[in-house]
């Protein structure tokens, strides 16, 4: 194992426990903890990672208060922790699921339907069990959309079989993906990784596979007889330019930077030939290419319940929302959070640690007739899985300006030490932040 700073793996840890940072997450920061004895209905859409961080901090926070969650999903997944299944890293889907019913906090109502409907003008929620649910503010945390159903051909329960994978879907196609890559890796062959065209989560996502396909087949000793493709629907692999720049260098040490392709999105696959179908979006014109492996990444959108909503989708069909205060545009009442904020950047789990706090003290000033005054600048995180045993941690704000926050750490150099933080430590501080206590 390469050295990390000039630190063996030994003298790594005794410094990370010294430091303190095993149980947190970059980017802390501390926000006074608004209180009100309002008794004012607030409705929280989703309960996930962003739902039910917030809900936590309401309930401390607004002790009268009658806070009630919205979301038919029973289990709570762990997100991050799919890339990690989906290359052979963890071999359970079970340390990536929870049941949401232990979760909820006390005291939060939870009503098990799904949204269909938002009436802001009305301040009601409407559910598919035909319930109406008023609200004096609203907090949307409904996450996006997987858009398979735009890839024509593709199967969803073929996931796992000739070669078929991808990462986002859920644990079970997370595991099939390994499957998949397992298989692949000890023949051999052509792997062709994808990139959607759309605003996504966690983008880094596709990067890692690409890194980690290349670190199997070395591992299995099929890299002569292998070769790595990469398909962008646009004109770059990661928004942030020197992390792209940093990919790409590390690539061409992999021979995967020669294959890169830019312009080219997915359209569909025939999973009997094993072929993919591109188009290059300015002119139409479509190309086919075989696969052995092939990592889907579905374009993303918002869920209909708000990219159908005039009244609070923005242009692309995102959530409208000031990109500092997480307040909706037009409605002072209603909050955003998470994925489904049409904000530049931010749909990862870090950028919920960090907004978190923010929405629920804006929001309380709000409730208490004040102005939000805290800003949020955007900030996301991602642990770029780079091989086994080395990722980079890389951090930046709204604007793709690298803002990293730890000491000693490079974010664009490879270490054990952000290996160690997408291992091992950032699920405990995911829940953590989850409890509102981050």
């Amino acid at each position: 194992m390469k050295p990390f700073n000039n630190l063996n793996r030994r003298d790594f840890l005794k410094v990370l426990a010294a430091s303190g940072l095993a149980t947190t997450l970059p980017s802390g920061m501390t926000i006074a903890a608004e209180q009100s004895d309002s008794k004012a209905r607030i409705v929280i859409i989703g309960c996930g990672l962003a739902g039910l961080a917030s809900a936590h901090r309401l309930r401390r926070q607004l002790p009268n208060a009658e806070i009630t969650i919205i979301d038919g999903k029973w289990e709570h997944n762990y997100q991050p922790g799919y890339t990690l299944i989906a290359t052979g890293v963890w071999n359970d889907t079970n340390k990536v699921k929870t049941a949401n019913a232990k979760l909820i906090p006390n005291g939060v109502k939870w009503i098990q339907e799904a949204v269909t409907e938002i009436q802001p003008d009305n301040k009601v929620v409407l559910t598919n069990a035909n319930n109406k649910v008023p609200y004096d503010y609203l907090i949307v945390a409904t996450g996006l959309r997987l858009g398979y159903d735009k890839i024509e051909g593709l199967d969803l329960l073929a996931f796992g079989q000739k070669g078929l994978g991808s990462v986002y879907h859920s644990p079970e196609t997370a595991m099939a993906t390994w499957h998949a890559m397992d298989e692949f890796r000890k023949k051999g062959g052509r792997a062709v990784m994808t990139l959607a065209g759309t605003d996504m989560k966690c983008a880094g996502a596709p990067l890692k596979m690409t890194f980690m396909v290349a670190d199997r087949i070395r591992q299995a000793g099929t890299t002569s007889g292998s070769q790595i493709d990469f398909f962008a629907a646009k004109t770059a692999i990661f928004s942030v330019k020197p992390v792209a720049d940093k990919v790409l260098e590390l690539w061409k040490t992999l021979d995967v930077a020669p294959n890169v392709h830019y312009q080219k999105e997915l359209i569909g696959v025939n999973m009997d030939s094993q072929t993919a179908i591109f188009r290059q979006p300015e002119t139409g014109e479509q190309s086919t290419e075989h696969y052995d492996f092939i990592h889907i990444v579905p374009p993303m959108f918002a869920p209909d319940v708000i990219l159908n909503n005039n009244e609070l989708a923005n242009e692309k069909g995102w959530l409208n929302v000031n990109a500092e205060t997480l307040q909706h545009t037009k409605y002072p009442n209603i909050f955003g959070l998470g994925d489904i904020n049409g904000t530049p950047r931010g749909k990862t789990a870090a950028t919920v640690k960090k907004s978190a706090p923010i929405v629920v003290h804006n929001l309380i000033r709000t409730i208490n007739g004040q102005t939000p005054d805290v800003a949020f600048d955007g900030y996301t995180s991602c642990p770029m899985l780079v091989r086994e045993g080395e990722a980079m941690l890389v951090e930046f704000n709204g604007k793709g300006e690298l803002t990293p926050t730890l000491p000693l750490v490079n974010p664009l150099q490879p270490s054990y030490f952000a290996w160690y933080l997408e291992d091992v430590m950032l699920k405990p501080a995911y829940m953590t932040v989850l409890r509102g206590h981050a």
